[in-house]
């Protein structure tokens, strides 16, 4: 009698334990199973901005859910970074950053974050630099340019401290064409592109895509992109390299991260449909009209690619001088 106790306890404790459980292992399954909060870490109108809103979209048809862009510029990608931080690792909390991330863990003594705190989940696609003036602006090359800026010196407005256009600007402008060069940082591309628009800055220095459709339309003018080769989207606006500034190169990318200790099955399932939608024709045709190489490929690939870009920028930081702080 007591055996048989024991026995039905036993079973009865099973049936409950597995009453619990069966509830939370289907919200797993089930996700997601309320709106995705993207965090992006620069202003609306910018290169991560577009690039959210547009995977963003195609996300929110794949999984059924709403994904609200919610823009948190501001300390080059800071703020951002360190707000999904400290969000919860349940998949419903991601940032969309680009190379800034990397650059200011040497570039910040404290940026409030390393990369310990997120889990890699997609690389959308890298972008190289470009140079651009107002429509205006008497200078017709990159050499026209830095001669008429040799006694009086120039601006140049970027989408804030530290990002890869930053460094791209003090580099070319300050060290190799040695010239009086000012930073004039915004809290992303789109804020610094209406700067450019309005001619309230000599030069843009900042990735392709919140640029292009402006000098399509007439409105700026490129003068060089920081490419080895010319790019399909700007073809007529030459390199770097052509300027005069041999092996010149700069490329910029955006990507998807979530905090540390993201489930790897909703990881997974992220990477899987980012990469979808980057496969998508029109999404595809989105992208290369403004100069973004689309570059899918696994979450860990991702891991590596990011690893590698930490030391990259570890290396130009150091070696240029260049601190936040």
């Amino acid at each position: 009698m007591v055996k048989r106790e024991v026995k039905m306890r036993a079973v009865l404790g099973f049936a409950i334990a597995v009453s619990v459980l069966s509830p939370i292992a289907s919200a797993q399954e089930a996700y997601p199973a309320k709106p995705v909060r993207v965090v992006v870490a620069f202003a609306p109108g910018g290169f991560a901005d577009g690039v959210a809103r547009l995977i963003g979209q195609k996300l929110s048809e794949r999984l059924g859910q709403p994904v609200v862009i919610d823009n948190r510029g501001g300390a080059g990608g800071n703020i951002a970074a360190k707000l999904v931080a400290a969000a919860a690792s349940d998949g419903y909390t991601l940032l969309v950053n680009t190379a800034a991330m990397s650059i200011n863990v040497s570039l910040y003594k404290n940026p409030g974050y390393d990369f310990r705190n997120f889990v890699p989940v997609a690389l959308t696609g890298s972008t190289p630099g470009l140079f651009a003036v107002h429509a205006s602006n008497p200078a017709n090359t990159l050499q026209d340019l830095i001669s008429s800026a040799r006694a009086k010196g120039l601006n140049y407005a970027t989408a804030g401290v530290g990002s890869s256009s930053h460094l791209a600007g003090d580099y070319l402008f300050r060290s190799l064409a040695g010239l009086n060069a000012t930073h004039v940082p915004f809290q992303g591309g789109g804020p610094a592109v209406t700067a450019a628009l309005a001619n309230q800055v000599e030069v843009l220095s900042l990735s392709m895509p919140p640029v292009v459709p402006h000098i399509k339309g007439g409105r700026l003018k490129g003068l060089a992109v920081s490419s080895l080769k010319r790019v399909a989207a700007l073809p007529d606006v030459p390199t770097v390299t052509e300027g005069g500034f041999a092996n010149f190169e700069e490329r910029s990318w955006v990507g998807y991260f979530a905090p540390a200790g993201t489930p790897a099955a909703i990881v997974k399932k992220l990477n899987s449909e980012i990469n979808q939608a980057l496969g998508m024709t029109d999404v595809r045709a989105r992208l290369d009209a403004l100069g973004l190489e689309p570059q899918p490929g696994t979450a860990a690939e991702f891991s590596t690619y990011v690893k590698t870009e930490v030391a990259k920028w570890a290396q130009i930081v150091k070696t240029a001088g260049v601190t936040a702080d």
